[in-house]
């Protein structure tokens, strides 16, 4: 294994793209960021990384607060309604979203090859698409089925009366999310990762003042609980879509929808969409069945209970500091290798994800020193002081310090492989090391002796490790250069 990229083939022979003509290029410097393909390559990186990271950050502490506010107001039932329903629309989103990592590989490369009217075609067919599956298929269905998906996750009766109203909305007005999904994830892909920021800020303020409002009440406004903070989310996500939409619409931005070539579905590029992103949204199926699975393992410990409560703590809440950072450079890996290699610059394409990758890396590292060095601090930030729940808190916080170097590594070359177009890689690989291997290492250990809390630590390290471990070898197989990505002019 090495970081140093294979050697650049010619175009003619593998399909890659060729380097853009020079009209073309004319034409992207007046629009496109050209920072990203020419000169160095670690401020293009962080240009794209750091507003990412912030953006996940500060979403990640809303839904902090929203947690806080219905657990106080409503009591344990209301959190366990929020997580149970965010579970079931996490998959049906992550499944949509697969669409978009198909529009950001076409949206990088066109970009990098400074084919702006492409770019703009790819971005309205994402937007059609989005739209029509969240109104025409995913409202319908989900609010009539809402109850029956309750009830497959065996929803106890109290938290099923506090999860179906917010199910039902979220599930009815979700448009608003997606299309704000869809538009930072174009702007990301083009080059523009400030605006995708401010927007998921502002959101992000928006949805916490409804919430407080909402969830609490205020003066005439009741308080609506649980159904609040669903209320709160899609109204901030709708305000902050409406006005995204607007301006694309509107133009000024790096990407706008096209003019003068029908509003109509194009079914040629939605195809494209498909064929890109759909390995990725069942990669994100397949995870998160294999984290149900792995919580079942987690219930089933002698002291599941304190289990349960060092791994929500420790994994879902802590270990996010690393996630939240390696996913921003995932996107920027994406981004900047895709636009490099619309370029015509697989070398370069190649080194801005090493590059990437090291940031992961040293990030990760600071954060797994704490980890190591002040586990029991970090957990009695969340109230954990009870002894036993302390030891395997500890226990974990430890074997994450290790992992957090694998996993931030593997998402950045996730980044690079999805980034240029190779988006099967990934799932196959996800497949294997976030399902096959730490499940069947926690199935093997209870059928031959008593699975203990660590062994179920080391089986998620191993899962990251072999992750990590065939993502950086598989990009570095370099067949990502071979991937040709376009689509047709309208009528052919």
């Amino acid at each position: 294994m090495t970081d140093t990229p294979a050697p650049a083939a010619t175009p003619a022979r593998t399909g890659a793209a060729p380097p853009p003509s020079p009209t073309a290029t004319a034409k992207g410097k007046d629009r496109f960021d050209r920072s990203l393909v020419e000169g160095p390559l670690g401020p293009a990186v962080w240009k794209l990384a750091w507003p990412s990271v912030l953006t996940n950050v500060v979403g990640g502490l809303q839904g902090i607060v929203d947690h806080a506010l219905v657990g106080h107001l409503v009591g344990f039932t209301g959190n366990a309604a929020i997580g149970v329903a965010w579970q079931l629309i996490i998959v049906v989103i992550i499944f949509i979203n697969s669409l978009f990592t198909g529009m950001s590989v076409l949206v990088a490369r066109f970009a990098g090859a400074g084919e702006g009217d492409k770019a703009d075609r790819t971005v309205y067919q994402a937007f059609l698409t989005a739209a029509g599956i969240s109104l025409l298929i995913m409202a319908p269905l989900g609010y009539v089925l809402s109850p029956t998906l309750l009830d497959l996750v065996n929803a106890t009766p109290e938290v099923k009366a506090e999860a179906l109203p917010f199910l039902r909305i979220m599930f009815l007005f979700s448009s608003g999310m997606l299309v704000f999904y869809m538009l930072s994830g174009a702007l990301r892909s083009a080059g523009d990762a400030r605006t995708p920021m401010i927007l998921g800020i502002a959101m992000t303020v928006l949805n916490l003042l409804l919430n407080v409002v909402l969830i609490s009440g205020l003066g005439p406004i009741p308080a609506f609980g649980t159904t609040g903070s669903a209320m709160g989310t899609v109204i901030a996500s709708g305000l902050v879509s409406v006005y995204a939409v607007a301006r694309v619409w509107r133009g000024g931005w790096v990407i706008s929808f096209p003019r003068g070539q029908g509003w109509g579905p194009d079914w040629k590029i939605i195809r494209s969409l498909f064929r890109f992103g759909l390995p990725t949204g069942i990669q994100g199926i397949a995870m998160n069945v294999g984290g149900v699975l792995m919580l079942a393992f987690i219930g089933s410990l002698a002291q599941s209970a304190a289990a349960q409560a060092a791994f929500a703590v420790s994994y879902t809440q802590l270990f996010s500091l690393i996630t939240w950072t390696s996913v921003g450079l995932m996107g920027a890996a994406a981004a900047v290798a895709g636009q490099n290699l619309g370029a015509g610059q697989p070398d370069r394409a190649a080194s801005a994800v090493h590059l990437a990758a090291r940031y992961g890396v040293a990030g990760a590292a600071v954060i797994g020193l704490f980890f190591f060095l002040f586990p029991r601090e970090l957990l009695a930030v969340f109230g954990m002081n009870q002894p036993v729940v302390v030891e395997i808190g500890v226990q974990l916080l430890r074997v994450l310090s290790v992992s957090g170097l694998f996993i931030a590594l593997a998402l950045t070359y996730t980044g690079g492989l999805q980034g240029t177009g190779d988006t099967r890689s990934p799932l196959y690989i996800s497949i294997v090391s976030q399902v096959v291997v730490p499940l069947g290492i926690c199935f093997v250990i209870q059928r031959l002796g008593t699975l203990e809390p660590i062994d179920v630590w080391v089986a998620i390290l191993l899962g990251h490790a072999t992750r990590c471990v065939l993502s950086v070898v598989r990009f570095n197989q370099g067949k990502w250069r071979n991937i040709a990505v376009d689509i047709d002019e309208p009528g052919r």
